[in-house]
């Protein structure tokens, strides 16, 4: 009789960091980080589709949510992000940048971000790229986020890094005020954010200073506004249907 599969106990442990297979995608962290610093409130939402002035027809007037963001993590983080990040910082270190140049670490449903201050962005993503302990080498792009209650960060820029050659993924985020939308292009650090940084711009009005043709991607040269941001009109067209006339979702009161 042949025997039965081994019980789990028999397989060899794999430990977290480890590349399993050359094929597979970024090995996850599954070592739990320390608790973190507590969630960051960023603004708090009243009804289901933020209905003002005459009332929510929708029945959920009521309700009360709150915008959340997860806080900083206190070390260790867990596998190879406390690698990563002692590189990064030695680094930083070493070039005279300081590790004041990251603003805060989050580690979140697995994943590792590091906040870093606009004005060292350009330096830390080359670091990023050129150190031999961290060597991320591909910039995947960049997303436009926005906060508009978020007082002197309303705008964020999220950059997504690989890393071929120790198979891990980080991502870098960025913010900016309203009133002053600048942020360094990493093209020159990364080619392939070119149109990312063109279309980031162009949705969201983030100015990357410094890149090649900063112009608009996909909406007219003349386009008002940033359709993106949280606070864009919805806009519509007027539609009759059987002598009823709907008006744009804008201007429904209880969408508005």
């Amino acid at each position: 009789m042949s025997e039965g599969p081994k019980p789990p106990e028999d397989f060899p442990e794999v430990t977290p960091g480890t590349d399993v297979d050359a094929t597979d995608n970024a090995v996850e962290n599954t070592v739990p980080a320390q608790p973190d610093s507590g969630p960051d409130v960023v603004s708090t939402r009243h009804g289901m589709f933020g209905g003002r002035g005459s009332g929510d027809t929708s029945g959920y007037g009521g309700l009360v949510r709150q915008v959340v963001l997860p806080g900083a993590t206190a070390r260790p983080y867990g596998g190879w992000f406390d690698e990563v990040a002692d590189a990064l910082e030695s680094a930083l270190e070493q070039t005279g940048v300081g590790v004041g140049a990251i603003e805060k670490v989050v580690v979140h449903r697995g994943e590792i971000t590091f906040f870093v201050r606009r004005e060292h962005l350009l330096r830390t993503a080359e670091l990023l790229r050129d150190e031999s302990r961290l060597r991320f080498e591909f910039c995947s792009g960049v997303s436009g986020v926005h906060y508009p209650d978020e007082a002197g960060r309303e705008l964020h820029a999220v950059y997504h890094l690989l890393s071929m050659t120790h198979n891990r993924r980080i991502r870098l985020e960025v913010t900016c005020p309203d009133a002053d939308p600048h942020i360094p292009s990493v093209v020159a650090v990364y080619p392939t954010n070119d149109w990312h940084e063109r279309e980031t711009f162009d949705f969201f009005g983030i100015i990357f200073d410094g890149h090649p043709a900063l112009t608009r991607i996909q909406m007219p040269d003349d386009w008002p506004g940033h359709p993106q941001r949280k606070d864009y009109p919805l806009g519509g067209i007027p539609v009759e249907y059987k002598g009823a006339t709907i008006p744009p979702p804008d201007t429904r009161r209880s969408y508005n």
